[in-house]
């Protein structure tokens, strides 16, 4: 494998934010590289004709500049650095970094929980062992706001340097309970409720049932046995329901308040647009600029001068020219396969999900005339922005499933019919799994009933007994 052609891989399999990256890496090392000025896009209405023309355009000026004594290919066990006086650009692992009003609202000074409660503990009046005390408990607090240690290995965290009792940890652990957020340093869901519950003001309608059903019957309520708790509260159906609504109310995570994650943007690859009644495709002009080598420089080679500026200038013209031709052959693919998907996968952008067909890799590999593991490339982390929404290219492959008429229905597609059963279900009497494999058998779907339960789980969809409601 030729470097070549490890660099054209390389780049295939970058995402777009790692593209940025890579070309901005080889701008700053290479000086023979530069991007061309005043370039007018149209992201939404160019066609393919255009982005095919932007594709050829991106090395004219490369293909001027051809030398006779500059290899167009090294040999099969040759190295960069054996030819060249610098190694590659390295791959990045890191997105880009990114300017514009799209970056202005992240919260680049977000705290962690610990570090929230550790602010707090600073500003409350605590003696020296309170205070280590509190913070071996605030550091063995989980980021859902649950403390998951016992109260016996908090006491041994602290050692013979700062002795407690039992009792000392537990009237501390109270103190940081109240901590914002309300609920903090719990130990289980029922003693996180009961602290949000015991802050209600005292007049809050029901709030001693509230606080009987929390305590004494929360396990019940998680198995929806409706019946027992009426029974044991001696409440209705609409009794019920309101106490249910004010549990609801709470925070079963409190954690989750301090957000400690940054966002991660999604940036499309591809666009597609229907104009006049045809799908079009266009690559995003904005993941990567327009390069071109620097005619300056490039002049500046002389073909018989073996000096060492001479050589690194030639050294530098040719990597440039393996860079652009690489990043041509990158676009090319893209949309040669994107292509391929959406004349498979037009049903899903007129109908959705629920129109999408059976689609494996082996499939596109046979019409593009490519290798399955470069399809694989070329559809890990690369985004197709549909009038549906953003997806990734992956999204539109998907096993089958028989029909009755012989046919073959794609899983994602089944997966939306369950999605759109159990949204239209009745709440007091949900639907089964097997029911739902009937429902589907009736329309001529051959699913089983342990299918079905794995399509489910994959949609977050809790089981039939977990999604009884009141209402």
């Amino acid at each position: 494998m030729t470097p070549q052609l490890q660099q054209a891989i390389r780049l295939l399999q970058l995402s777009s934010l790692e593209l940025q990256t890579e070309i901005q890496e080889a701008l700053e090392t290479n000086p023979l590289l530069e991007v061309e000025e005043n370039i007018d896009f149209d992201n939404n209405t160019s066609s393919q004709d255009d982005a095919d023309e932007s594709i050829e355009n991106a090395s004219k000026d490369v293909s001027q500049l051809e030398h006779t004594d500059i290899p167009d290919e090294l040999p099969v066990d040759s190295q960069w650095e054996d030819t060249f006086d610098s190694p590659p650009v390295a791959m990045q692992s890191q997105p880009a970094a990114m300017s514009g009003p799209e970056r202005d609202n992240e919260d680049e000074s977000s705290n962690s929980l610990q570090e929230h409660l550790l602010w707090q503990m600073r500003l409350t009046p605590f003696s020296d062992l309170e205070h280590a005390i509190a913070t071996i408990i605030i550091d063995s607090i989980e980021d859902d706001g649950y403390l998951k240690s016992s109260l016996e290995d908090i006491q041994q965290s602290l050692g013979k340097e700062y002795p407690a009792e039992s009792d000392e940890i537990e009237a501390v652990l109270h103190r940081l309970q109240h901590f914002d957020p309300i609920g903090v340093g719990a130990r289980d869901l029922r003693e996180c409720l009961l602290i949000q519950l015991n802050l209600l003001d005292q007049n809050t309608v029901h709030l001693d049932m509230l606080t009987t059903l929390v305590d004494q019957h929360l396990d019940t309520l998680a198995k929806r046995d409706y019946a027992q708790i009426k029974r044991a509260l001696k409440i209705n159906d609409e009794q019920l329901t309101d106490l249910v609504k004010l549990i609801q109310l709470l925070n079963p995570r409190p954690g989750s308040q301090i957000h400690t994650e940054k966002t991660e943007y999604i940036v499309p690859d591809v666009y597609v647009q229907k104009v006049q009644g045809r799908w079009h495709l266009s690559l995003n002009p904005d993941n990567a600029p327009r390069l071109q080598v620097a005619d300056h420089y490039a002049q500046m080679i002389k073909r018989a001068d073996n000096s060492a500026e001479n050589t690194y200038l030639k050294n530098n013209l040719q990597e440039a020219r393996w860079f652009l031709k690489s990043l041509q052959s990158r676009n090319e693919t893209l949309i040669k396969v994107t292509t391929a998907i959406i004349e498979r996968q037009k049903g899903f952008l007129e109908h959705g999900d629920e129109a999408m067909r059976p689609l494996v890799l082996h499939d596109i590999a046979e019409e593009v005339e490519m290798h399955e593991s470069t399809i694989s490339r070329v559809t890990t982390r690369k985004y197709l922005h549909t009038p549906r929404g953003i997806y990734e290219l992956k999204y539109f492959f998907s096993s089958h499933v028989s029909t009755d008429s012989g046919g073959e229905c794609s899983a994602t597609a089944i997966r939306a019919i369950i999605k759109k059963l159990v949204a239209a279900e009745n709440p007091r009497k949900p639907l089964s799994d097997s029911k739902i494999a009937d429902i589907l058998r009736e329309q001529g779907v051959k699913v089983a009933r342990r299918t079905i339960a794995k399509y489910r789980e994959t949609l977050a969809i809790p089981p039939s007994n977990e999604r009884k409601r009141l209402v």
